[in-house]
């Protein structure tokens, strides 16, 4: 069948299905290009721009609202805010006792080196390079302490973590902002000596206190019997200068006898040789 000869009816209108489609195509491209030549770069953020033809350019974008070029170009955002990082180690002392030590670290990306970061690191730096060096760290400082000064110097040891992690995230484009031990967890056996020491340290501290006191109890015993001493050969003295002593002796008895009577309740009668107030016969005479 031949269909050269054959003859297609022509559609009416069809310049302008043709005009309306042409138009609906470039009316598509250019929503597509007006919805991906601008991006938005949050505040704590910075980006850099991957170029189909050139790569990563070196420029780093601020935060704001951005052009790119669509398809050919497209924005990697990083958030350059400090972000903290939990990290437990197990290391050796120096004297062989295993401690386990948590560690918190600040982090940041340098937001300068964010070109460089994405072409060594990727996005996901933190989980390929803080890891490493926190763990390598930990156990090179640690093992430089015995045990007991990581408890007792523990601020001079998170000074020298810091220094030495400082060190190897710079290397990699990774500022530290803070670096402090959270928790130090040592071995059953070196945590049982600890007690047994502390125990026997207050063992010591309470004998050394009931030697003190048996100290203390033996001087005052002594200062006693030395005032008893001194006391009684006073009153023999006064006796032998002076008997009327004695006298003064008796009238100070009697009225605190007589005081004690008369704030009780009940009546009480005494005789003067009871009170020891009989004066009559007293020898109030002094001899010289």
């Amino acid at each position: 069948m031949n269909f050269n000869n054959v003859k297609v009816p022509k559609l009416p209108g069809g310049g302008a299905a043709s005009a309306l489609v042409k138009f609906g195509v470039i009316a598509g491209l250019g929503i597509y290009g007006a919805a991906n030549s601008l991006y938005n770069v949050e505040g704590g953020h910075r980006a850099v721009v991957f170029n189909r033809l050139v790569g990563i350019k070196e420029e780093v974008y601020p935060e704001g609202t951005h052009f790119i070029l669509p398809w050919f170009e497209r924005p990697i955002i990083y958030d350059v805010r400090t972000r903290p990082h939990l990290v437990e180690s197990t290391s050796g002392s120096r004297d062989l006792q295993m401690v386990k030590i948590g560690l918190r670290v600040l982090t940041r990306p340098v937001p300068d080196q964010l070109p460089t970061i994405y072409r060594t690191l990727g996005e996901n730096y933190n989980e390929r390079i803080l890891p490493s060096i926190i763990h390598e760290t930990l156990k090179s400082v640690v093992a430089q302490y015995n045990a007991s000064q990581l408890i007792t110097q523990r601020e001079a040891v998170s000074r020298e973590i810091r220094r030495v992690l400082t060190e190897r995230a710079i290397n990699f484009n990774i500022a530290l902002d803070d670096v402090s031990i959270t928790s130090l967890t040592f071995g059953r056996e070196f945590t049982a000596a600890i007690e047994a020491k502390q125990v026997a340290a207050q063992e010591a501290e309470r004998a050394k206190f009931v030697v003190e006191k048996a100290e203390q109890d033996k001087q005052s015993a002594i200062i006693r019997a030395q005032g008893e001493a001194k006391s009684a050969q006073l009153i023999g003295q006064a006796i032998a200068n002076n008997p009327a002593f004695i006298t003064l002796r008796k009238i100070e008895a009697a009225r605190e006898i007589a005081q004690t009577i008369s704030h009780s309740a009940n009546k009480v009668y005494l005789s003067s040789e009871d009170l020891l107030l009989n004066l009559q016969g007293m020898n109030l005479d002094v001899k010289k």
